[in-house]
């Protein structure tokens, strides 16, 4: 029941504008979907482009430039910064997770290990929320893994 109620989730929130794109990979599906141009400069920043480009497969969790947006005044530019490198990494890596995990994958109060260390809990109860962030859109599928949007910048530890 949670699967199929899952999947039909899903379903409703994938975007038609940004389905498809399994010829492309994480990098570069995130760079034509218009929408996630923050997050891009910082996979840049933190140099883990050739990563997310690598073969994978990954689970991207990937926030929006309005999640990034939403975040305190300067928090976004001091990130960026080459001195935080290490504190950006270890943010953007909290956000993936090694292996295909699809929505239908999802059980309600999981927990998924990330690439950075720290664990993820997925809660089912209302809607699809990864920690505190909601699911925009689910099941992007690229050609190394597959990338659901969120609404909100995750942050170890918190």
């Amino acid at each position: 029941m949670i699967r199929a109620t899952t999947f039909a989730i899903a379903a409703l929130l994938t975007s038609p504008a940004l389905a498809g794109g399994s010829s492309k990979d994480i990098v570069d599906t995130a760079v034509g979907a218009g929408q996630f141009g923050t997050l891009v400069a910082a996979v840049q920043a933190a140099g883990l482009v050739d990563t997310l480009k690598g073969d994978g497969p990954f689970t991207v969790f990937a926030p929006t430039d309005e999640a990034f947006a939403a975040l305190p005044d300067g928090t976004v530019e001091s990130l960026l910064k080459p001195e935080n490198k290490d504190q950006l990494v270890a943010i953007l890596t909290y956000h993936v997770v090694p292996g295909k995990v699809m929505s239908t994958d999802l059980v309600d109060d999981m927990t998924a290990a990330t690439v950075q260390g720290g664990e993820i809990t997925i809660d089912l109860d209302n809607g699809v929320m990864i920690n505190d962030a909601s699911v925009a859109a689910a099941d992007i599928v690229a050609s190394n893994g597959v990338i659901h949007v969120i609404d909100k910048v995750i942050l170890p530890g918190s």
